[in-house]
């Protein structure tokens, strides 16, 4: 956690803190990455049962959430260590795979199947237009924070004092998580590329595929119904 540029937030370095790679073994390492996290997340959900998770209390199991995906967060956006920036990485994927287990029991194996190659091809499409037109991403950034925000807001007021869902959330926030992507890809390649970069950009990534994933099984969990 050396100097100045390391302390900023990952996607605002201007100077490498580390060995330099190619385009190419930058792109491969933030890839493998990824495929890390969705390995694990396929391993909770083959091996941990659904009422392990269940039988915690809730706000234990919320406390433990946000308490880990929040040190994650900021070991992986302030070190300049990939193996710290890893740890902190999967500080995010094991309690993020906690809810993803929760969720994908309620549907059958064919749509979450379809789930994850709606995900995936929505995400390559993205990323391909974040590589495109990077200056577009970056102006619609603050209007896509704006909208997250009010998204939860609304939902939070739908649980807890209007007792429903609004599927046309659902709809807003794949949108949402869709700018996200080629916002957080399009600065991914912005950036000096490192070892310890990759990993960083593939957790913000990380994170807007899993929050895209889940929601487009939600979609597709109630048009089934």
């Amino acid at each position: 956690m050396a100097n100045d540029n390391v302390a900023n937030d990952v996607f605002s370095r201007t100077a490498a803190d580390g060995e330099v790679m190619s385009d190419g073994a930058y792109n491969l390492a933030m890839g493998l990455v990824l495929c890390w996290g969705f390995l694990v997340n396929w391993w909770m959900v083959r091996n941990v049962p659904v009422s392990l998770i269940t039988g915690i209390d809730i706000r234990l199991f919320l406390l433990g959430y946000f308490a880990s995906c929040f040190a994650g967060v900021y070991l992986f956006n302030r070190s300049s260590n990939p193996g710290v920036s890893f740890l902190g990485y999967n500080l995010v994927v094991i309690p993020f795979g906690f809810v993803i287990n929760v969720v994908v029991a309620r549907y059958d194996s064919a749509l979450v199947l379809e789930a994850i190659r709606i995900t995936g091809t929505v995400t390559l499409g993205m990323m391909l237009l974040g590589s495109l037109f990077p200056a577009f991403f970056r102006r619609i950034h603050t209007a896509l924070t704006i909208s997250l925000l009010l998204v939860i807001l609304v939902e939070l007021a739908d649980i807890f004092i209007f007792h429903k869902q609004r599927g046309i959330i659902d709809w807003i926030v794949v949108l949402i998580f869709c700018g996200y992507v080629g916002y957080d890809w399009g600065r991914a390649n912005n950036i000096p590329k490192t070892l310890d970069n990759a990993v960083d950009s593939a957790a913000a990534l990380y994170m807007d595929i899993i929050n895209l994933f889940l929601r487009i099984l939600r979609i597709l969990g109630r048009r089934r119904r």
